[in-house]
């Protein structure tokens, strides 16, 4: 497999520290709110990641944080007149019920700041030790930016570009501007930790390189998350941890593209800000996924209500494919003929085509495009025949959903099941068609279509479906 790496800007081939095992580090929410629709996309396609290895035999360990301090829920907090564990709660549920709804796997691991308190300070003790970090009369702990002569290799920006942005705020004591804090004192009402510096709480960057080094050790294989944290959250990252540890902090850097909607930057200020929750109720979660899978992962992508819309009109061919297989597996009884060993070959094919595109820097968007190719052969050799072994069936149908699972997509597999009045009324048709009573057959088929249910007349009996597959909130 070959990863594009973002510190050297090339694809490089995929080489784990321990064979057989990958560790990962992916930055996770900052729990102030419902995550929106820009939040979703590293979910999605770190999660596809991870399938994807897995699905290659590797166990991966994959960390992702929740920030739950920080001045944004300080800030929530005294909105609404409560203390920050209740907001950070809150929001680390509403979290895992919008993960849930993208089919997103529970991480190995989801640490919290607040409870990694003290290897956070173990390290800004170490870092101040060798002087990479100094304390300030007010207690504040700052990082020694010009300690690390390698700052910048991740964003590729010379340090003399990064400081003409940089500023000192009024109330800051910082030696450099570029310097950036490792420790916060406290301020008045604030929640606070005792350090050998002052009453205060970390600051945002120190927390990663802190539970990324307890969880999984000095050196990670790969750390993602979205292509805004390069500068500065990942570059003062590597700073802090390669100046604490003397090593490599990740061998690999993985970041996604920014989301657009409607072909402008998502913002408040354009009345264009949507959540995971907000779309879901209205289009369902999958449809937020598959459009997440949809384009390669490093590219930008656009959000708009008739791309949705197309998002949901391919998944409905998807699940079509696959209840079309579930309803001729069940009914067929035909003994598996020479023609069938090619046609599981051609299958197969499809297979090796997926995995080829996957292990190109993990290119959903063709990978996505294979699957429905297979859905077209499927149709065109099984679905539309009466003439299919159940074994092959079966083949097709266990091909069909590995690769769907690959990408965590046609996760909504409820059985369904049609209401008393619905089933007599197909049998009424049923005996109409029987007596060739054209007329009532038609006038029940539109009666059932009025109420989502449709029905397909087929060589292996009549199929019924409901309209929309795709399951909303």
């Amino acid at each position: 497999m070959k990863i594009y790496n973002t510190m050297t800007r090339k694809k490089e081939e995929f080489l784990p520290i321990k064979q057989g095992t990958v560790k990962i580090y992916s930055c996770g929410p900052t729990v102030y709110n419902y995550i929106h629709i820009g939040n979703s996309r590293p979910l999605c396609v770190f999660d596809v990641l991870r399938r994807y290895l897995e699905y290659r035999g590797m166990k991966v360990d994959f960390v992702q944080n929740f920030t739950d301090i920080d001045d944004k829920i300080i800030k929530k907090a005294n909105e609404e007149e409560t203390d920050y564990k209740i907001i950070a709660q809150k929001y680390i549920e509403e979290y895992k019920i919008d993960a849930k709804g993208l089919n997103i796997k529970e991480a190995t691991m989801h640490p919290k700041v607040t409870e990694n308190i003290e290897e956070i300070i173990a390290v800004i003790k170490h870092l101040i030790e060798n002087g990479s970090a100094y304390k300030t009369k007010n207690g504040d702990v700052y990082f020694r930016t010009r300690r690390f002569k390698q700052y910048g290799k991740l964003s590729h920006q010379p340090l003399e570009e990064l400081e003409a942005g940089a500023r000192i705020a009024v109330e800051e004591l910082k030696e450099d501007p570029m310097d950036f804090a490792l420790w916060k004192a406290k301020k008045a009402g604030e929640p606070y930790w005792i350090s050998p510096w002052s009453e205060g709480r970390p600051g945002w960057h120190i927390e990663c390189s802190a539970m990324a080094n307890k969880y999984l050790g000095k050196t990670i294989d790969i750390h993602c998350g979205g292509q805004d944290l390069i500068f500065p959250h990942h570059e003062n990252e590597i700073a802090q941890s390669e100046c604490c540890n003397g090593v490599t902090f990740a061998n690999y850097w993985m970041h996604n593209g920014y989301i657009n909607v409607d072909n402008k930057k998502m913002s408040k200020s354009l009345n264009n800000f949507f959540t995971v929750r907000e779309v879901a109720k209205k289009y369902g979660y999958e449809p937020i996924r598959f459009l997440m899978l949809s384009a390669h992962y490093r590219s930008p992508i656009n959000y708009s209500k008739e791309i949705i819309e197309q998002c949901i009109a391919s998944l409905e061919r998807l699940y079509a494919c696959r209840n079309n297989l579930k309803f001729i597996l069940e009914k067929s009884k035909i003994d598996e003929s020479a023609y069938e060993m090619k046609l599981r070959g051609k299958l197969l094919s499809y297979k090796f085509k997926f995995i080829e595109a996957m292990d190109d820097d993990l290119n959903t968007a063709d990978a996505l495009s294979i699957l429905f190719d297979l859905v077209r052969e499927i149709n065109a050799n099984i679905n539309m025949k009466a003439n299919t072994s159940k074994s092959t069936i079966k083949f097709a149908l266990d091909l069909f959903d590995e690769l769907a699972d690959v990408l965590g997509l046609v996760y909504n597999k409820k059985e369904e099941s049609l209401n008393y009045e619905i089933e007599q009324l197909i049998e009424k048709r049923q005996l109409a068609r029987k007596n060739k009573d054209w007329s009532t057959a038609d006038k029940i088929r539109d009666e059932l279509k009025n109420r989502n249910v449709v029905l397909e007349d087929t060589p292996q009996g009549i199929k019924w479906r409901f309209i929309k597959s795709v399951t909303k909130v």
